[in-house]
This record gives structure tokens, C-alpha cells and sequence, in this order.
């Protein structure tokens, strides 16, 4: 076997490249992670820790409101938002710093700069510091991440026209603003910035919010924010911007998605643009070297090699699977095991790749939504067979003492075999209930198994039991 500088290289070190070069290590393998910027990648950086910190402090501030139905009266006079932002930002740096840490703790070698394939086990980089640098490698994974769409028109400034990082990075809150996409992120920036008392307008071009996860728990969180003050327009699309001149507001001429011109226009002190990301795969010659890039995204096959032997791809650059963080880590652990067991380092992963029917959706604005497998609506367009049973929060006593009684479990069932199809959530810490379920349907246990557990009393996760017990007519507490 020819000799290389190491058994594996990950160009990136966010959730995908970091935890998977760890894992790596764990296994033997020499590992090197090229990263041109701070460790943790986008997830941790600028995007799902330091947003989970803005809505933690949005749900704080909310929670004054709340204090002032009991005759508590909050003095707000004071009150920066640039603190809130600041916050963020040390949550963020805290764990980019621990990422640093536990790669020098196991063992990996950190090269910071810009890495390009230069040869089928080899990469080149433009290290940070100066000069270049020549790795070769065993095997290659391509995990560079992604970075916001741009759409044509709406181009990011990132002080009015501003990209998901742009909001994150706003030390001053504007007094309007146009939220253009519904998906997670636009939900979550649409909370953030309501409950910090922003006019927030939201656009989405299909005819419901969130239209990845249920419809009917989609509902429930357009209910819940619509009674906040949040302006849809569902069905509508942004047609173009105007900046006008000098600190004035934006123009946003908008219009039902199947018409040919606008119909309103909308005023605001800034737009965000949240309609999906794009892949980070420019640049790095991977073409040149055999790997086979669909509209910037790599084609993978078994173990998420690519056409290119020996280079791999993990995370948002994967063609055709979810651009989340806990998909990209699983990604990653696949590949590890793949190169070493062809190393003869280990016994080899247990499945080619993930499957994505067991891979959970989570959605972090109040009320949180979670899912996983097949959607209702999904499964009744295409014409399946299903049983749904489900349970409302406000029969769960642990909810309605909390106040945070909106919402529900819904799970899926196979007709004939009584397995579990997917399931749906929808309410107060809909983003942790959901592994229960998700356990159990890879444990491909039935209905009776979740509820003849013993739940705690109360707890939210009874909610779960009573929704199994639903699919048998034997809810408790309805």
C-alpha cells in the first residue's frame, strides 16, 4: 500500500468534519482537518448556537409580558439589544474555543487555511499564516459546508438586505422588517425578532408556513404567531426590491406566486432572505479530480463515497439528504468507519448510509416543532395507507401548569403491521420529546410498548404514552 502523511483529511471542521475526525482518531487513524476559519463550521459559529441563544433571551423577554399579569412591572428603559447579541456571540466563541480543544485533546492536527484536491490523495493549502502547504491522504472527505442562497435582486449588504448571518450579527434591531422564506430558519429569526417588538412580515412562496414539517402542527405555529403580531402572506413571492435612497425604507413589491406582477408593496427597515443555502464546493477542483458535482452538490454513493475513489463528501454538500448538523456528524462517523476498515482498523460501519426516515427535523421558535418519517399530508398525496392518532398538550397536566398548552403529539401507524410510520410534535419542548418516538420506531416497537412504559407524572412526555394510547381508543385524558 503506498505510503501517505495521513489516513484520512477533512476540508472543514464543522459538525460534520470535526466530530468525524474525532471519531476517526478513536479508531487509529491519522487525521488532519483543514479549516479557513474558526472550528465548528457554520453550525456553531453563525448559525444554530449562537440563533438558540437569541431565541433562549427572545423567551426571556417574552416572559415579562407574561410577569406583568401577576402585577410585576419590568423597567425596559435600559434595555440593549447589543447585550442580547453580545451573548450570543460568547456562547458561540465558548464552544468554538472547546471544538479547538478536543481536537488537540484527540489527537488531530488542525491546519488552518484553504484547502483545494490537488490529486486523488492529496490536497493543497493555502495555509493562513502564509505559504502552502501539500497533504496527501489515504482518503479525502468533503466537508466545506454551506452558506446562504443569494437570490438575483435581493443580493445580501448584510446591513439591510441581510443573510441568516447578517441577522445574527445585528448589534441594533430595525423597527420593520420582511422575512422572505417560512422555512426553520425564517420561523426562528420571525420569533427572535417579534418578540424583541420588531414588525416582522414573513413571505413564503408555497401556500403554507414551514412546509417541511406537518401541516396541522404548521397551523398551530402560524396561530401562535399571527396572536403576536406577525404578518403571512403564504402563496405570495417577493418580485423585487427597491433600497431607495439614502437611510429610507426598503420597497418590497410582492404578489400571489402564480401571478406574473405584483399586487402590494411592502415597507421595512430591512429584509431577510432565508430560502435554503447553497453548497460550498467552488473552488475546490473536486471536478478536475473525478468527483461528479449536480448544481454544486456531490454525488455520493455507497459509504457517501464519491465517483472519485477514495474522496468522500459529508454534510450540506451531499446531494440529496437534509443540510442539518446531525446529519452531517452521522455522515461523517459512516465514513470513518468505511476508511477503516479498508485500512484494517476496524470492523466497518453498519449501513452504507443513514436512514433518513430515522433522521429527525427540528424547529426552534415557540412553539417548537420536531418530526421525523413521512408527513401526514405526504402520505395522503401519494395515496398510502396510515393510521394517525394523536394527543393535545392542554390534556397533559405538566402543559397546562406551565402555561404552554398548545400543541400536539401525532404518530403515524402502519395499518397492517402496527409499526410505526413517523411522527410529528408541536409544542413545548417538541425538540426533546421527539427521541422517544424516533427510539422507537428504530427499536421497531409498537404501539403498546411506548404506553405500557411507566411515564412520570407529570411530565410533558406523557403526551407521547396517551398519543400511543390513542391508536388503541384508550386515551386517558381526553
Amino acid at each position: 500500500m503506498a505510503s501517505f502523511d495521513y489516513d484520512i483529511a477533512f476540508i472543514g471542521a464543522g459538525p460534520g468534519g470535526y466530530t468525524a475526525a474525532i471519531r476517526a482518531r478513536q479508531l487509529g487513524l491519522k487525521t488532519v482537518v483543514v479549516e479557513k476559519d474558526k472550528p465548528g463550521g457554520v453550525c456553531l459559529n453563525i448559525g444554530c448556537i449562537p440563533s438558540k441563544a437569541l431565541i433562549d433571551k427572545a423567551s426571556k423577554f417574552r416572559a415579562l409580558e407574561e410577569l406583568s399579569l401577576y402585577g410585576v412591572k419590568a423597567d425596559l428603559s435600559s434595555f440593549d439589544y447589543g447585550s442580547i447579541h453580545s451573548a450570543s456571540r460568547t456562547a458561540a466563541e465558548t464552544l468554538s474555543r472547546g471544538v479547538d480543544f478536543l481536537l488537540k485533546k484527540n489527537g488531530v492536527e488542525l491546519v488552518r487555511g484553504e484547502a483545494r484536491v490537488s490529486g486523488s490523495h492529496e490536497l493543497a493549502v493555502k495555509v493562513s499564516d502564509g505559504g502552502l502547504r501539500t497533504l496527501s491522504s489515504h482518503s479525502i472527505a468533503i466537508a466545506s459546508g454551506s452558506r446562504p442562497r443569494i437570490v438575483p435582486g435581493f443580493e445580501f449588504d448584510e446591513d439591510r438586505v441581510l443573510s441568516s448571518t447578517g441577522a445574527l450579527m445585528m448589534k441594533r434591531l430595525p423597527k420593520r422588517i420582511a422575512i422572505l422564506g417560512a422555512g426553520a430558519i425564517g420561523m426562528e429569526f420571525a420569533y427572535i425578532l417579534n418578540s424583541f417588538g420588531v414588525e416582522v412580515t414573513v413571505i413564503e412562496m408555497l401556500d403554507r408556513i414551514l412546509p417541511m414539517e406537518d401541516a396541522d402542527a404548521a397551523a398551530v405555529a402560524r396561530k401562535a404567531f399571527e396572536e403576536r403580531g406577525v404578518r403571512f402572506l403564504t402563496g405570495f413571492k417577493a418580485f423585487s426590491l427597491d433600497k431607495g435612497k439614502g437611510s429610507g425604507p426598503l420597497s418590497l413589491a410582492v404578489g400571489p406566486s402564480a401571478s406574473s406582477a405584483p399586487s402590494e408593496n411592502i415597507e421595512a427597515d430591512a429584509a431577510l432572505v432565508s430560502i435554503g443555502r447553497e453548497p460550498n464546493t467552488d473552488g475546490l477542483d473536486l471536478e478536475k479530480h473525478g468527483v461528479v458535482l449536480n448544481r454544486s452538490f456531490v454525488e455520493t454513493g455507497p459509504y457517501y463515497e464519491t465517483a472519485a475513489a477514495g474522496i468522500y463528501a459529508i454534510g450540506d454538500v451531499v446531494l440529496g439528504e437534509p443540510q442539518l448538523a446531525h446529519v452531517a456528524s452521522a455522515q461523517g462517523e459512516i465514513v470513518v468507519e468505511r476508511v477503516a476498515q479498508l485500512l484494517g482498523k476496524g470492523k466497518g460501519p453498519d449501513r452504507e448510509r443513514i436512514d433518513l426516515g430515522l433522521v429527525p427535523s427540528a424547529v426552534y421558535c415557540i412553539p417548537q416543532l420536531a418530526g421525523f418519517g413521512p408527513r401526514e399530508d405526504a402520505l395522503k398525496a401519494a395515496g398510502t395507507a396510515y393510521r394517525a392518532s394523536s394527543f393535545p398538550f392542554r390534556g397533559v397536566g405538566k402543559a397546562v401548569a406551565a402555561g404552554e398548552p398548545e400543541g400536539f403529539v401525532k404518530i403515524l401507524w402502519d395499518p397492517v403491521s402496527g409499526g410505526m410510520l413517523g411522527a410529528s410534535l408541536v409544542g413545548a419542548e417538541a425538540t426533546e420529546l421527539v427521541h422517544e418516538l424516533l427510539l422507537a420506531k428504530k427499536a421497531e416497537l409498537l404501539a403498546e410498548d411506548v404506553f405500557s412504559m411507566v411515564h412520570a407524572h407529570p411530565t410533558l412526555s406523557e403526551a407521547v404514552k396517551e398519543a400511543a394510547l390513542a391508536s388503541e381508543g384508550r386515551a386517558l385524558h381526553i
